[in-house]
C-alpha cells in the first residue's frame, strides 16, 4: 500500500476550485520539466509528507489527556491540512492513515496492558483505517472554494462513521473528547460532540489555510474568508458560553461516590469477585460509621461503581446479606453495580438500585457491550491470535432502555463506563428525566494507563453537553464529582479506598445539544457527503467542456 500511496503522491495536476482537473493538466509528453523537478526531489517530498502527516497524529495525541494541552489539537490539524492540501485521493488515504497511526497507536496503548500488543495493534490499526479515508474524502474537497468547510465535515464524517462500525462502533479518540480543558468546549451544549469536533478540525484547517494565502499576497476577500475559519469557531465558542452553568435549578443533594478498591490490578481481579465486594461493603459501612459519629455528612444516596458485586446477588444469598446489611447501615438508596448471571443466555452487567427497606427494586442493564472485553464477535476467529478471549467464557448481553433512578427524590441516570462515549446512550438518559448522571466504571483491567483519564475526559464533555452533574464511581479509581460546568470537584488516586462525598447541583433544563439530538451530526453528514458531489458534477462539466 505505501509505495502505491506515495507513486500516487506526486502526481499533483493542476485543478479548477471544484475539483476537476484544468488544461494545464497535459499528458506528460507535453509538459516542461523544471530543472528542480527531478524523482529524487520529488521522493524527498512525498517523505517529508508523510512524516509530517505521521507527526500531525502524534501532536492529536499529546493535546488528549492527561495532559491540558487541547489547544495542540488545531494545530496538529493545520499541520494535516498542509499534508493533505492539493492532493489527489490515493495519497490522500495514505497520509489520513500514517495520521491515524500516529494518534491511535499511542492513544490506545492500553488496550494490550494485560493481552500483549497484538489487540492493541489490531485495534489501532482498524481505527487508523478509518481516519485514512477521511483523509481520502479532505483530499477530494479541498479544491472547492472555502474547502476547509468542507473538509471540516468530512472529518466529523469519519467520526461518526468510527462510532458505529465495526461492531457497534468505537468511538474512542473522538477530537471532542480531547476539549475538557478548551476554549470551544462549550460548543459541546450547543450541538453535541459533533459541532465540537467540527469547530477544532475547522479552527486548525482555516488556520493553515489563512498562513497559505497570506503568503501568496492574496485578495483581500480571499484573505478574510480564510480568516474567517479561524474566528467563526472561537466566536461560536465564546458565544455559547452563557450556555454554561452549574447553578442548582431543583435544589441540591448530597451523595457518596464509593471506591472499594480492588486486590490486584489486572485481568485476574476477578478471580477475588468477594474480596472486591467485600472493599465496598467495608468503606460504605465505614461511611455509615462515620455519619453516626458526626464526621461525615449524612448523603442522600450513594453510588457504587460497576462490577462492585461480580457475584449475582440474586442468586448468591451471601452476597445478598452483606449488600443488604450495607444498605441498611447506610439508610439510603444505593446504586450497586452487579454481573447477573441468568440460567440460559447471557450475562447483564446491571446497575441494581438498591432501598434500606424494600432491598433490591429497579434495575439497568448496560445497553453499549464493549466488543472483545464484554462479548468476543468472531471467537473462533480471534481465537488465532489471542488465547485471552477465552478469559470471557460466556458473553454478556445489551439491554433495551435506560435506566433512570428515582433514590430518595433526586432523578439519577445511569450510563455504565464504556456507553459514556457514545453520543446516544448518554442523551438517551438525560432525556429520560436524569437530573444527575452517573457513569459507573471498572478500569481496574487497565492498571495505572492513561485509560482512566481519557474516559474521565469524556464525563467532563458530557457534563457540558446536558449541563448535568456527572458522579464517575470506579473500582478502582479514578473516581470523581464533576460539576455541569465540567469542573471536577473531587477526585480519588488510583487504587486506594475512598469515599467522596459533596452536595451537587440537581438541574433539569435541557441544552440545545439534548433538546436536539442527532440533528447537528446529520446536518454536517449532509454538508460533508454534498462537498464530493460537487466535485463530481465539475469534473462532469469539464469532460463535457473538454
Amino acid at each position: 500500500m505505501s509505495s502505491s500511496v506515495t507513486r500516487a503522491a506526486g502526481d499533483e495536476h493542476p485543478r479548477s476550485a471544484d475539483g476537476a482537473r484544468t488544461e494545464a493538466a497535459a499528458p506528460p509528453a507535453t509538459r516542461t520539466r523544471t530543472p528542480e523537478d527531478t524523482p529524487a526531489r520529488r521522493r524527498g517530498a512525498r517523505t517529508a509528507r508523510a512524516a509530517l502527516a505521521l507527526l500531525a497524529g502524534v501532536l492529536l495525541y499529546l493535546s488528549f489527556p492527561p495532559r491540558p494541552l487541547w489547544w495542540l489539537a488545531p494545530l496538529a490539524l493545520a499541520l494535516l491540512a498542509g499534508c493533505l492540501h492539493g492532493r489527489r485521493a490515493l495519497p490522500g488515504f495514505g497520509l489520513g492513515f500514517l495520521t491515524g497511526l500516529g494518534f491511535l497507536l499511542p492513544l490506545l496503548v492500553w488496550t494490550g496492558e494485560e493481552v500483549g500488543p497484538v489487540p492493541w495493534l489490531a485495534l489501532a490499526t482498524l481505527e487508523a483505517l478509518f481516519i485514512g479515508l477521511t483523509g481520502l474524502g479532505i483530499a477530494l474537497v479541498g479544491r472547492l472554494p472555502a474547502w476547509p468547510l468542507w473538509a471540516a465535515a468530512v472529518w466529523v464524517a469519519g467520526e461518526a462513521l468510527r462510532a458505529r462500525a465495526p461492531f457497534g462502533g468505537f468511538p474512542w479518540g473522538k477530537l471532542a473528547f480531547g476539549q475538557a480543558d478548551g476554549l470551544f468546549l462549550p460548543l459541546a451544549a450547543l450541538g453535541g460532540t459533533p459541532l465540537l469536533s467540527f469547530a477544532v478540525v475547522l479552527c486548525g484547517f482555516g488556520l493553515y489555510e489563512a498562513l497559505r494565502v497570506a503568503r501568496g499576497n492574496p485578495r483581500r476577500a480571499t484573505a478574510a474568508l480564510a480568516a474567517l475559519a479561524v474566528v467563526a469557531p472561537v466566536g461560536a465558542a465564546l458565544a455559547a458560553r452563557p450556555l454554561v452553568s452549574a447553578a442548582p435549578e431543583d435544589g441540591t443533594a448530597v451523595t457518596a461516590v464509593v471506591q472499594g478498591n480492588v486486590p490486584r490490578m489486572g485481568l485476574d481481579f476477578n478471580a477475588q469477585r468477594r474480596a472486591v465486594l467485600d472493599n465496598h461493603v467495608k468503606r460504605t459501612l465505614q461511611l455509615a460509621e462515620d455519619v453516626k459519629a458526626g464526621r461525615a455528612p449524612q448523603p442522600d444516596f450513594v453510588v457504587w461503581p460497576e462490577n462492585s458485586s461480580d457475584l449475582d446477588p440474586y442468586t448468591e444469598p451471601d452476597a445478598y446479606a452483606v449488600i443488604d446489611r450495607a444498605v441498611k447501615a447506610i439508610g439510603v438508596p444505593v446504586a450497586v453495580g452487579a454481573v447477573l448471571s441468568p440460567e440460559s443466555g447471557p450475562l447483564r452487567n446491571t446497575m441494581i438500585l438498591w432501598d434500606p427497606v424494600e432491598g433490591p427494586t429497579e434495575t439497568y442493564d448496560k445497553r453499549k457491550i464493549q466488543p472483545f472485553g464484554e462479548r468476543i464477535p468472531m471467537r473462533s476467529v480471534v481465537r488465532l491470535f489471542s488465547s485471552d478471549v477465552d478469559r470471557v467464557r460466556r458473553d454478556f448481553g445489551p439491554g433495551k432502555d435506560p435506566g433512570v433512578f428515582d433514590m430518595a427524590g433526586s432523578r439519577i441516570g445511569m450510563v455504565t463506563c464504556f456507553e459514556a462515549a457514545f453520543d446516544d446512550a448518554v442523551r438517551s438518559t438525560v432525556r429520560g428525566g436524569a437530573q444527575v448522571i452517573a457513569v459507573p466504571s471498572n478500569n481496574a483491567t487497565f492498571g495505572r494507563t492513561q485509560m482512566t483519564y481519557q474516559q474521565l475526559a469524556m464525563d467532563r464533555v458530557r457534563a457540558v453537553e446536558h449541563s448535568r452533574t456527572v458522579l464517575v464511581p470506579v473500582t478502582s479509581g479514578v473516581s470523581a464529582v464533576i460539576r455541569p460546568d465540567g469542573r471536577i470537584v473531587s477526585r480519588t488516586e488510583l487504587f486506594t479506598a475512598d469515599v467522596l462525598l459533596d452536595e451537587i447541583p440537581l438541574r433539569s433544563t435541557t441544552t440545545p445539544a439534548t433538546r436536539l439530538g442527532p440533528l447537528p451530526e446529520y446536518a454536517l453528514l449532509v454538508l460533508a457527503a454534498a462537498g464530493p458531489l460537487l466535485v463530481l458534477a465539475g469534473r462532469l462539466r469539464a469532460r463535457r467542456a473538454r
